[in-house]
């Protein structure tokens, strides 16, 4: 199952005239619920200067990891702070990174660390949205559900961006959302800022696909069961498009035929069934990913951006375990949450490398923020922002080096901070778009993509 703007893509027999007249939807192919306009709408401009990565895998640790006891251990840190566990040797000398990642600490080589990132929102929804697009939340004291005037995800940008990119041909689209995020299965449904669009509207959000791919029944498409029939009405769509010259008027359904016949190739073409079938990969390397969602949704997210998508988001599942840990920081740490992202992050590396795509494909790993120096009563380290650690791979960047610093707990930077702006100014580097490219809001309103700069001490 696929979700398009936070609604589930369910198959029905029968359209109604109603349905039928709902324009911007499916109901022509009897698949009311996926909206053409919400499921695609290009955007003009290339990249403004030569990438250094063709795609971009976003693995997005919902609940935000604590730096100091996974890539930033602290050892000469009083008790209250410096944890329990053990900071063991990389691949690259003077490089510790924790002893339950102890697949990653052989790879160190491969991938770079920045550990002074920080910014100012401790609270869950407007950190994740800055750290997933670069800009502040236009409310940061609230704590918001997704909003229309909300800056757009990294994803959304790229859908903007390149409108004529190279998988649109397949029908492939040019960002995807992996996983059942925070926007998706959240305490009383909360709809989360930082996976949509926001202000470039609906038809730029990220295709997402919640159903987990380590599932038997893993199927994000919905079965073509007559394929005549969806013929039938695609060609009957266009004969009544071409009649309906009054219709076409109205700004809603303008452009209509372009969403129409991508929406057609999502679901009928081969290339893309083809790399969202993750029942392809031979079982011994499913199982180097790990069989579970974050796992499978690495291996998924290789699949995709092998294929031609240009960004894809792999959101830690939420789950009764995941980062958000107030409670039982190290056991959860210990037995779930660190073996798990060890597995999947590393194989990711090496299969893209393996692949000989590590070079053009940027990976970035990251939380919402960091977590407390000191332990609370519960074991447990609470919302910290001012100091947290990104990780970046691939993309030609030079593996084995630390950019920044935090301070002898890990509580502040004590050089080189690095704000969300920055990294998303060097993400969208790397991507080959203008940082500072000029967005337009629904009124007409020049906003910058970035006001921050890449850092260019790690390009």
């Amino acid at each position: 199952m696929i979700t398009i703007s936070g609604q589930p893509m369910r198959t029905r027999e029968g359209v109604t005239r109603r349905e039928w007249l709902r324009v911007g939807g499916l109901g022509w192919m009897g698949l009311p619920g996926l909206g053409l306009p919400t499921l695609w709408q290009g955007h003009a401009t290339a990249s403004e200067h030569k990438p250094r990565a063709k795609a971009c895998i976003v693995l997005f640790m919902f609940g935000a990891p604590a730096h100091q006891d996974t890539w930033d251990l602290k050892t000469n840190a009083p008790s209250a702070v410096r944890g329990e566990f053990q900071p063991i040797s990389t691949n690259v000398p003077g490089i510790q990174v924790s002893e339950h990642i102890p697949r990653l600490a052989q790879l160190a080589d491969r991938y770079l660390q920045i550990r002074s990132v920080t910014h100012p929102d401790n609270t869950h929804t407007v950190a994740m949205h800055y750290m997933l697009s670069g800009v502040r939340h236009r409310r940061p004291a609230t704590n918001p559900q997704n909003a229309a005037d909300d800056f757009p995800c990294y994803g959304a940008v790229l859908n903007h961006v390149r409108r004529d990119h190279e998988s649109a041909a397949s029908g492939l689209p040019t960002s995807v959302s992996l996983n059942a995020p925070a926007n998706q299965v959240s305490a009383n449904n909360h709809i989360f800022p930082g996976f949509f669009a926001g202000f470039l509207g609906q038809q730029a959000d990220p295709l997402f696909v919640p159903q987990h791919a380590n599932r038997a029944d893993f199927q994000p498409l919905p079965a073509i069961e007559n394929a005549q029939r969806l013929w039938d009405r695609s060609r009957l769509l266009s004969q009544f498009d071409q009649q309906s010259a009054e219709l076409n008027q109205l700004g809603a359904v303008r452009g209509f035929g372009g969403y129409h016949e991508q929406a057609f190739q999502l679901l009928t073409s081969p290339a893309v069934r083809s790399a969202f079938d993750v029942a392809q990969e031979p079982t011994p390397l499913r199982e180097r990913y790990g069989q579970t969602p974050f796992g499978q949704g690495c291996l998924l997210a290789r699949r995709l951006v092998e294929a031609g998508v240009s960004l894809v988001t792999v959101n830690w599942e939420r789950d009764d375990a995941y980062w958000d840990t107030h409670s039982d920081n190290f056991n959860l740490h210990k037995k779930k949450l660190l073996p798990n992202m060890d597995q999947g992050f590393s194989a990711l590396l090496l299969d893209l490398e393996e692949r000989g795509l590590l070079d053009e494909t940027l990976i970035v790993w990251l939380g919402e923020f960091g977590r407390t120096p000191t332990i609370n009563k519960n074991a447990g380290r609470d919302h910290w922002a001012a100091c947290n650690t990104v990780v970046l791979a691939g993309a030609c960047l030079r593996g084995g080096m630390i950019h920044g610093a935090s301070d002898r707990q890990a509580a502040y930077p004590a050089r080189d901070p690095v704000s969300p702006e920055d990294l998303a100014a060097t993400i969208y580097h790397l991507l080959g778009v203008d940082p500072h490219r000029l967005l337009r809001t629904p009124e007409g309103q020049p906003v910058s993509l970035s006001t921050g700069e890449p850092i260019h001490s790690i390009l």
